[in-house]
């Protein structure tokens, strides 16, 4: 029986010109709860991101899913639908982002399910394609338990802002002393992340010590995970997911 759940756009004050908005979702009732930071793809704060907080919250956790591009203006509050247009649009708005905004606003989120959402000292992250990257810099600053981190573009370049004048790659250190345990997904024909990245990434990750598992799912693309689109494959889908749930219950559930 899956767990009821509450959900709300929540505004969070992060001390610009007008408030985050983010969407969280937690179980029911008055009980406690860890707390997962739930990073968006460079589409922003979609529907599909915004369900997969609900799915968050039912496996028993809170979650917040940010709106990181709230700076640019109350037009990104929802997202973009995929398109060309809105993808230019998007990588504008990437343009953007700062590591010390990304990070107020990520500690932002954490500070308000602890306040207002009864979550824990216990902490999460999750994210895909942008998200990824972006739940990878979360690991390198935030206090985190565990990172499930899904096909994360321009780890080893600098290829955003958070990635520059270094590529957050360099920051793995950082991850291994905070003890972020990091679970890592790949789709073995991603037109973003080639073999010789992914064993960039294992090897920075081995070389600082960090406790962490990359998988590998062969003949996936870019973007596997969300149905209704062409590159889904349910098999891997189910799968990470499957890995996600028992990372966040080893890591969070304590």
């Amino acid at each position: 029986m899956a767990t009821q759940i509450t959900a709300d756009e929540v505004r969070i004050d992060v001390g610009g010109p007008a408030p985050m908005n983010a969407f969280l979702a937690r179980p029911s009732g008055s009980g406690a709860h860890p707390a997962v930071l739930v990073c968006s793809e460079l589409w922003g704060l979609t529907d599909q991101v915004r369900d997969i907080a609900r799915q968050v919250a039912e496996l028993g956790y809170v979650a917040i899913a940010p709106n990181l591009y709230h700076r640019s203006g109350p037009e990104t509050a929802s997202g973009f639908a995929e398109s060309d247009a809105n993808r230019t649009r998007a990588f504008d708005l990437l343009g953007r982002l700062t590591r010390d905004d990304v990070e107020a606003d990520l500690r932002a989120c954490v500070a308000h399910v602890r306040e207002h959402a009864n979550a824990t000292e216990k902490t999460g992250v999750l994210g895909f394609s942008l998200g990824g990257h972006i739940a990878f810099f979360a690991a390198t600053r935030l206090d985190l338990a565990a990172a499930a981190i899904y096909y994360p573009g321009w780890l080893p370049v600098a290829g955003t802002a958070l990635s520059r004048p270094e590529p957050l790659l360099d920051d793995a250190p950082a991850i291994a002393s905070g003890d972020v345990r990091t679970l890592m997904f790949f789709a073995e024909l991603d037109h973003v992340i080639d073999a010789a990245q992914r064993d960039q990434i294992t090897a920075a990750l081995e070389s600082a010590g960090v406790r962490h598992e990359e998988v590998v799912y062969p003949g996936a693309q870019h973007a596997f995970f969300f149905p209704g689109r062409e590159p889904y494959d349910a098999s891997a889908a189910e799968d990470s997911w499957a890995r996600v749930r028992a990372l966040f219950t080893a890591e969070l559930a304590q």
